[in-house]
């Protein structure tokens, strides 16, 4: 059996434990890396500089490597080089969420079209083994509902943020100091990684394109401490969830925002960095796979897992891994926000005058929104008074039109509750 060759586009912390992982194992041998700086110090004992090049065309143009693993991120220049790496012959793995999200279409299109297989393990969940599960031994399910923690750095901050009850720029501060969080972190706290990730994993899941340009994403930079203290108080933890479902006529509600997840739940107790993915369908009922979904080594092994079941394929047949391949093309008929049923906790500042309360109850009647619970506590020096409301399920259309017609009164927080 031929040792396989592999060229990677990356050395950054996901290609280091990939490199550090592989060459544990004798069929494979990563031969050529692409980085930016060749002499940039690594923390890789034995990496020998000769393989390392700053040129992917070497790797992509090299007819002796079989497998093409891409750890850069973003999507250009991935997709330039995955594309020719495609048609240069080569099989993909990628940990690329971002790329799946909004070029998924055209990288499995030009995969098939060139008889060429596209593994992805690692970009929704890190260590988590999602894809292959769902492709193969949940293949006989119809998934109708995820609710998953997919970004560690949102939820390490809103674990902290309601453990010791820090506000989220001190938390936030502390997860930069401590690698948690990027120096810019727009992309976590503003929910876009959490977006990229559930726009793939929803369209395998339900078996139809989910288009990300139609996700609902909000992040976590408006939360404060106040309500992880009342989320408490009420039996309930705010998480950032990302939830996809499938209506009985087949349309597909899929979004990311803060939620009050019920105290006894599962999910509520994914703290820290850890992800968790969620599943209900036929017949399986509910299923729950958590565990790290970042890092060095947890990212690596689903990598690493992609690359192995590549090199397996190879040479042993002329269509390899068929029911890895996309195998849907109809594009899923997307659900607005607005037209999305929910409950919802509402933090609210009113005037302390007479019949504050039953104003609010009636701007919701006449909005069609049942109240399950509407609290004030106490009124401040300058009497105004704390009120939190909790609904019944509504039209998101109504609660925002209810809000827009509170007029006298801010609205600190509105979070959907699960």
């Amino acid at each position: 059996m031929r040792k396989i060759k592999i060229g990677m586009l990356g050395l950054g912390t996901v290609g280091s434990g990939v490199f550090k992982t592989l060459k544990r194992f004798d069929n494979v041998e990563i031969v050529k890396i692409s980085v930016k700086n060749i002499d940039r110090p690594r923390n890789i004992e034995g990496l020998d500089k000769s393989i390392l090049t700053t040129d992917a065309y070497t790797i992509i143009n090299d007819p002796s490597i079989d497998i093409f693993v891409e750890v850069i991120g973003g999507v250009e220049p991935a997709w330039e080089y995955i594309s020719a790496a495609i048609k240069a012959g080569k099989h993909i793995v990628t940990a690329n969420k971002e790329l799946l999200a909004k070029k998924g279409k055209e990288l499995f299109e030009l995969a098939e079209k060139y008889n060429k297989v596209v593994l992805y393990e690692a970009a929704i969940a890190g260590g988590i083994p999602l894809i292959m599960p769902l492709k193969t031994i949940m293949a006989g399910n119809d998934i109708t509902n995820i609710q998953a923690i997919l970004n560690g750095t949102t939820n390490y901050i809103l674990t902290k943020m309601d453990v010791d009850g820090a506000s989220y720029e001190d938390v936030l501060k502390e997860a930069q100091e401590l690698g948690y969080a990027e120096t810019d972190p727009t992309g976590d706290v503003e929910g876009f990684d959490a977006m990229y990730k559930i726009t793939t994993l929803s369209t395998i899941a339900f078996g139809k394109r989910v288009d990300v340009n139609k996700v609902y994403r909000e992040g976590i930079t408006k939360l404060k401490s106040e309500d992880m203290k009342q989320a408490n108080e009420l039996g309930y933890k705010i998480k950032l969830v990302a939830n996809a479902s499938m209506d009985k006529l087949g349309r597909v509600d899929v979004r990311v925002h803060p939620t009050l997840v019920p105290s006894n739940s599962t999910l509520a107790h994914i703290n820290y960095v850890t992800n968790a993915v969620g599943m209900t369908g036929f017949p399986i009922g509910e299923i729950l796979l958590s565990g790290p979904g970042a890092g060095e080594f947890p990212t690596a092994s689903s990598v690493i897992g992609d690359i192995l079941n590549i090199a397996a394929e190879i040479d042993t047949t002329d269509y390899p891994l068929p029911m890895m391949r996309c195998n849907h093309s109809e594009e899923a008929d997307m659900i607005p926000i607005a037209e999305t049923y929910n409950k919802y906790y509402i933090s609210i500042t009113a005037p302390n005058n007479t019949g504050v309360i039953g104003k609010i109850g009636t701007i919701c009647a006449n909005k069609n929104i049942s109240l399950s619970s509407i609290i004030q506590k106490g009124v401040s020096d300058n009497n105004t008074a704390n009120i939190t409301v909790i609904t019944e399920v509504c039209k998101e259309a109504d609660i925002q039109s209810a809000i827009s017609e509170l007029k006298d009164c801010k609205i600190n927080s509105l979070i959907r509750v699960m």
